[in-house]
């Protein structure tokens, strides 16, 4: 197999890459905003809950909200949600950073084939 075939193996390869992993990316990334967004809802409804419980002073409800055990959970869940938009994200810009190498290449040996007779 010559260089010029499994460059275009793999420059397929990378464009396959991105579009399969196309719908998983956006799901992440979803999920990431979702979670942020719900970390307020959660955070309010951890405070309601120290309010019911005698902590009227906001600073105390905010304490209280911030060490429960459901808010810990859900900001490792969050962290979980960025780390696979992040992967999914940074092998997108691997595949495309290798097509923009591949084009360049490619340029290259078409100048090449110009220059030497």
């Amino acid at each position: 197999m010559t260089t010029e075939e499994e460059s275009q193996i793999n420059i397929f390869r990378c464009l396959d890459f991105i579009r399969d992993n196309s719908s998983a990316y956006a799901k992440a990334k979803a999920d990431r905003v979702y979670m942020e967004e719900f970390r307020k809802s959660k955070k309010a409804l951890l405070m309601k809950a120290a309010e019911a419980r005698g902590h009227n002073a906001f600073a105390a409800q905010e304490r209280e909200a911030y060490a429960d055990q459901e808010y810990q959970e859900h900001i490792a869940a969050l962290g979980m949600a960025v780390e696979a938009e992040e992967t999914l994200r940074w092998r997108i810009i691997a595949a495309q950073a290798k097509i923009a190498c591949w084009q360049t290449l490619e340029a290259t040996r078409r100048l090449e084939l110009k220059v030497i007779p």
